[in-house]
């Protein structure tokens, strides 16, 4: 018996103003680019409705929907947006004009003392098994969008380091707000949309899994936003336009005070992978309980 029953009067007061449009066409149109795009809107609606299967990573098809939303841009847009906010923000123009990529090596962050910037980097890329370079590897830095695309994508880990919120699930649900919030704050609404559009895909699918399958890490999702959202709104602008390498010899400390980036709470949700990833070998085990 299924008791949660949709009548007719639910469906008159969210639908009765629906109307019906009539086209020649033979196949699906609509207003929206993006429903119009067949691939995306079967990738969007495995990837929010699939759980996090030890046969899928949560990580998947991502590089396929980036692309997609990138090649359904309206470029010429984008780059008259680009050029209207250097002209406007003296930081984004700074940024755009030295191009100083993050794309370090471990031989030249060896010396970095313990504490700094350098040295968190060079033991990322030593001990962690991962690499700072991503996202957008074959893309050559031939213009500024180019440059963002590249640099955008190398800053990611430093971006934890520097913010305490791990690369776990609690801690990138909160670096992803965290940039929307500070993007939102400082640039043109139109722009900051479209740096903000793949992190968009990213929040709503994790969301949505997490609400239909994951209720404890749903329960943590709402606290990650919160605490990313109360962060990055403090920023002193948004930490895509950092110059990491004028850092590399800072302690990561005085780099937070520098920027502003507070509060800041080390150690949030080292485990939180295990409540969502089903290949995680603790996947399952509660980190949670219920308020009195």
């Amino acid at each position: 018996m299924i008791e949660a029953k949709i009548g007719d009067a639910d469906r008159e007061y969210f639908n009765g103003r629906i109307k019906t449009i009539t086209t020649d066409s033979s196949v699906l149109v609509s207003s929206s680019r993006y429903l119009n795009h067949a691939p995306l809107r079967a990738l969007i609606a495995q990837e929010m409705l699939r759980r996090n299967g030890p046969d899928m990573p949560n990580t998947a098809y991502i590089p396929e929907v980036a692309a997609i939303l990138h090649e359904l841009e309206d470029m010429p847009r984008i780059i008259e947006l680009f050029e209207m906010e250097k002209a406007r923000l003296p930081q984004f123009a700074k940024w755009l004009s030295e191009r100083r990529l993050a794309d370090f090596t471990i031989a030249e962050l060896a010396h970095c003392e313990a504490g700094t910037l350098g040295a968190a980097i060079h033991d990322f890329m030593v001990n962690s098994g991962y690499q700072l370079d991503l996202f957008f590897q074959e893309v050559q830095v031939v213009n500024d969008f180019t440059f963002y695309l590249r640099q955008t994508a190398l800053t990611h880990d430093i971006e934890h380091m520097v913010t305490g919120f791990g690369p776990n699930h609690g801690g990138e649900v909160a670096l992803l707000t965290a940039n929307m919030h500070a993007k939102a704050r400082y640039f043109h609404p139109e722009l900051s949309a479209f740096f903000s559009r793949i992190a968009t895909y990213l929040k709503a699918k994790t969301i949505m899994k997490d609400g239909l399958h994951y209720p404890e890490a749903m329960v943590l999702n709402l606290e990650a936003e919160y605490r990313g959202a109360q962060q990055g709104r403090n920023w002193k602008y948004p930490l895509m336009l950092v110059d990491w390498r004028a850092y590399t010899d800072w302690q990561i400390s005085d780099i937070r005070r520098e920027l502003n980036i507070t509060p800041v709470e080390e150690g949030l949700w080292l485990d939180s992978n295990r409540l969502c990833n089903e290949d995680d070998p603790n996947y399952g085990v509660p980190m949670l309980n219920a308020a009195e």
